[in-house]
C-alpha cells in the first residue's frame, strides 16, 4: 500500500499537548516532578486515556500498568506497529524526556485521522510503567517485563525508599490492569526521543538515526564502617563508611575517565547514617552506574569497580554489601526498522546522522521481542534529566513527521509480508 500524498503531522497541536502535559507537576524552573505511580504521575496517565479516547482509540492496561491506545487497521489481526515511550520524571526532571515519544505517537494517531487514513495493521500508542527508575529501581522495569526479561511478581516487588511497591501503587491509583503483560506479537516498535546529549545540535543536525544503545551496569553498594563521636575519636582508629565511599566516587570518575570517550560512570545517589553533622558515618548505601557501547569494556569496567570496593573497603577496615542489581548488554536495533526511519528522513528532507544512544530506553527491552528502532531530535546544550531541558517545536515536528513515516511503512508492509509466499 502506498504513503499518502502530503503526508503531515500538526506540529503546533503536539507543541500544545506537551505544553499541557508539562503543567502536571510542573516545577519553577520550567520543568516537571511526575516521579512513577504518584498521584501527578495518575494525573498524567488520566489525561493521555482522555485524549487518546478522544481520538477514538481504545484503551488497555497491563497488570505492570503498561497503557495501550489502539488505532484499528484495515486488518486487525495483524501486528500492531507500536509507538510509545514514558510519562514519569525524576525528581528534577524536563518536559520532553518520555513523554515527547508518547505525545508523538499521539499525533501520530490524530494525524492519520486527520488524513483519513486507514493502515494496513494497527498502530498502538504505549506508555511504559517505571522507565526512569528514580522511584522504584530498576529503570525499565516495566517494558522488561513485556519483554520476559523480569517475571511479573519481580516487577510488581520493586519497592521504593519508602517500601511501598508498585504493585500497591498500582492498585491505588487505579492503574493495575487486568491484561497479561507481553506474550502477543508485536509488528514492530518506535520510540521518538529527545537526544539527551549534545550531538545534533552541536553538528547541526535535525533528526538521530538511532542504530545501537549502549549497554549499562547498576549496583547498590553498603560501607558499614562504626559510627563514634567527631570530637573525641582519633582520626587513626575511625572506621569512617563515608571516607570510604567517597574514595569509590573518585574511583568510578577515574574508571570512567580511563575507558572514555564512550564510557559513561557515575554516582548518582547516596544515604548517610546517622547523618549528623557530629557523628562519624557509620553505614553509607550508594548507587554506581556503568555504561559503554562495547560490552568487553563494559565488564572490564565492572571488574575494575570489584577490586577498588575490596580495596578501600579492606584499607579502612569497612564491611561490604556489594549487589549488581541490574545489567543489559549493549543493543542494535533492527535494520528494517531503522530503514524505514532513515526513508522517513529522506521523505521530509531533514538533516540526519546515525547515532548511538547513550541513554537506556524502553526500546532496548522491547527489542527483544519485536523490531525496533528510535528517533532522536536534539535537545539545547545537550541537557536532560534537569529541569531547564529544552527543544524547540520546529525539531519537535521534525522527529514526529519522521515517525509517522516509518510507521507507515512498516504497518503497511505488515500486509504484505503476510501476502508473500512462504
Amino acid at each position: 500500500m502506498s504513503t499518502p500524498q502530503n503526508v503531515a503531522v500538526n506540529g503546533s497541536r503536539l507543541w500544545q499537548s506537551l505544553m499541557d502535559m508539562a503543567q502536571i507537576g510542573a516545577t519553577p524552573k520550567g520543568g516537571v516532578c511526575r516521579l512513577a505511580l504518584t498521584d501527578l504521575d495518575k494525573q498524567g496517565r488520566d489525561l493521555f486515556v482522555r485524549w487518546c479516547e478522544e481520538a477514538g482509540c481504545t484503551i488497555s492496561v497491563d497488570k505492570m500498568g503498561n497503557i495501550f491506545a489502539r488505532r484499528p487497521g484495515r486488518d486487525d489481526s495483524l501486528p500492531p506497529v507500536i509507538m510509545g515511550s514514558h510519562l514519569d520524571s525524576q525528581p528534577t526532571g524536563g518536559k520532553y524526556d518520555g513523554v515527547y515519544g508518547v505525545l508523538a505517537g499521539l499525533e501520530v494517531v490524530r494525524s492519520l485521522n486527520d488524513m483519513n487514513y486507514v493502515t494496513e495493521a494497527p498502530v498502538e500508542v504505549a506508555v511504559w510503567t517505571n522507565e526512569e527508575g528514580s522511584r522504584f529501581a530498576p529503570a525499565m522495569v516495566s517494558s522488561g517485563v513485556f519483554a520476559g526479561v523480569f517475571d511479573l511478581d519481580y516487577g510488581l516487588s520493586r519497592a521504593d525508599l519508602d517500601g511501598k511497591t508498585m504493585g500497591e501503587e498500582l492498585a491505588r491509583i487505579g492503574y493495575a490492569g487486568d491484561q497479561e503483560v507481553g506474550g502477543r506479537k508485536v509488528g514492530a516498535y518506535f520510540e521518538a526521543h529527545i537526544e539527551q546529549g549534545p550531538i545534533l545540535e552541536v553538528e547541526g543536525k535535525t533528526i538521530g538515526v538511532v542504530t545501537d544503545c549502549q549497554g549499562q551496569r547498576w549496583y547498590e553498594i553498603t560501607f558499614t564502617g562504626q559510627e563514634a563521636h567527631a570530637g573525641p575519636t582519633p582520626m587513626v582508629r575511625r572506621k569512617d563508611a563515608l571516607l570510604g565511599a567517597a574514595r569509590v566516587v573518585d574511583a568510578v570518575n577515574r574508571i570512567g575517565m580511563k575507558y572514555g570517550p564512550l564510557a559513561c560512570a557515575t554516582v548518582g545517589l547516596m544515604q548517610i547514617h546517622p547523618n549528623s553533622r557530629n557523628v562519624i558515618p557509620g553505614r553509607v548505601f550508594f548507587t554506581v552506574d556503568f555504561r559503554h557501547p562495547d560490552d568487553g569494556i563494559l565488564k572490564a569496567m565492572d571488574g575494575e569497580l570489584r577490586a577498588e570496593v575490596e580495596r578501600i573497603a579492606g584499607e579502612i577496615g569497612l564491611e561490604t554489601e556489594f549487589q549488581q542489581i541490574w545489567y543489559y548488554a549493549p543493543i542494535k536495533f533492527d535494520e528494517s526498522c531503522v530503514a524505514a526511519v532513515r526513508k522517513g528522513v529522506e521523505r521530509t528532507g531533514h538533516s540526519f546522522r546515525d547515532i548511538v544512544s547513550g541513554a537506556g530506553h524502553d526500546a532496548c527491552y522491547l527489542s527483544k521481542v519485536a523490531p525496533t528502532a528510535m528517533v532522536f531530535i536534539p535537545c539545547i546544550d545537550g541537557i536532560s534529566h534537569n529541569e531547564v531541558e529544552e527543544t524547540t517545536p520546529e525539531w519537535s515536528t521534525a522527529g514526529c513527521e519522521v515517525l509517522l513515516h516509518a510507521v507507515l511503512d512498516r504497518a503497511n508492509a505488515m500486509a504484505e509480508q503476510v501476502k508473500a509466499p512462504a
